[in-house]
């Protein structure tokens, strides 16, 4: 069982291994056979599609004479826009009339589809319905039928895997995952030299109560102190290498870890590579966690080249005094942050944001969109 999986823009963790949902198919099964010794063997109906890999495991446990057919759910928004739930698939009448039907779905809610069929196998006569699931959520269920057979009941938190899917994905997985729910704020702020990208992570570190982690910052903390791992980047910086990845992620992780309180980060400089990207969103998924947005400042170059070299006559770098060193930094940053762009966009994570104005105004821009997040 992965330890976490992306499906498209969520994160999920580990919830039901394959093990334990075949240890409760098999107790569920013995449930079934021990109620059925004495009666007439019951008919199966399958609620497509979740319920397949539920019901296909369930077949090959159950040891009755039973007979397996399928029910096609589809909803539609009827009178008062209300959603309603109508099947598209059932067997005939003169298969289940005096019988006792057993419903087969993979997780039961709110219950809105068991809510529909059972008035409509009750039209057709059937002797009883029994439900049988393999996932229910108590709380969220809303009618009076009685579940009667149950894997496991959950909370009412979101799950894939094991025939359960999100957007369509997810369903192949042998094992069941849940959604990370840690709410924790993670911004990726970038933005070429001159871009006022130091200016407004501390905006937003007093807005959103966000720890800032420039990887400058960090690099230069662990080198002054020796670190473990800042004597590693040192070596190689001293030989003219550039450090890597898992050297500069094992700071950052190191800066998230002892911050573990945190109601979320801002990212400096960091990722700069698709690989640098991957492992980000890995260590962050062990913490049930993600990147919310990755946010860039736009700037024209004329004004980049501008706005340094003014910095220059009072920042005392060389490289701000320069011209053609300037141009070359931003050529650079636009190479790397190309890449780390397409992959953001992947995720519909990333956001231009125009970094002309005051202070304010560029501020105002980056809130609003940060806000926008999880409303």
């Amino acid at each position: 069982m992965m330890n976490h999986i992306r499906i498209n823009d969520l994160f999920f963790k580990p919830y039901l291994s394959s093990q334990e949902i075949q240890a409760g198919i098999k107790a569920l099964a013995n449930q079934i056979q021990k109620d059925f010794r004495d009666e007439e063997s019951p008919i199966f109906l399958v609620v497509l599609g979740g319920a397949i890999r539920f019901a296909s495991d369930l077949m090959k446990t159950i040891d009755l004479e039973s007979e397996w057919y399928f029910a096609k759910a589809s909803s539609y928004h009827g009178n008062l826009n209300q959603e309603e739930v109508r099947f598209d698939l059932l067997p005939n009448k003169s298969i289940i009339a005096g019988k006792t039907v057993i419903i087969l779905e993979d997780i039961v809610d709110t219950g809105n589809t068991i809510g529909a069929l059972i008035p409509e196998l009750q039209k057709m006569d059937v002797k009883r319905v029994e439900i049988a699931t393999l996932l229910l959520k108590p709380e969220c269920y809303s009618f009076e039928y009685p579940v009667k057979y149950v894997v496991k009941e959950i909370d009412p938190l979101f799950v894939v895997g094991y025939g359960l899917d999100y957007q369509q994905k997810g369903r192949n997985l042998n094992d069941i995952y849940q959604l990370n729910k840690n709410t924790m704020l993670n911004i990726v702020l970038f933005g070429p030299p001159g871009a006022g990208k130091g200016t407004q992570s501390e905006k937003l570190v007093e807005a959103f109560e966000l720890k800032h982690l420039s990887t400058g910052d960090i690099f230069r903390y662990n080198i002054k102190n020796e670190t473990e791992l800042g004597l590693k980047a040192k070596a190689f910086i001293d030989k003219g290498n550039l450090v890597p990845d898992e050297i500069t992620i094992g700071m950052l992780e190191d800066q998230v870890n002892q911050n573990a309180d945190a109601k979320g980060f801002i990212f400096d400089g960091f990722p700069r590579t698709t690989a640098q990207a991957e492992a980000l969103d890995k260590f962050l998924a062990t913490k049930d966690s993600g990147i919310s947005m990755m946010l860039a400042l736009e700037v024209p170059e004329e004004e980049l080249v501008k706005r340094l070299l003014e910095r220059g006559k009072t920042s005392g770098r060389a490289d701000d005094t320069n011209e053609e060193i300037i141009k070359n930094r931003i050529s650079v940053y636009n190479k790397e942050t190309a890449i780390v762009k397409d992959f953001y966009e992947a995720q519909n994570k990333y956001a231009g944001i125009e970094g002309i104005g005051s202070i304010e105004e560029i501020t105002n821009r980056l809130v609003s969109k940060i806000e926008k997040i999880n409303a």
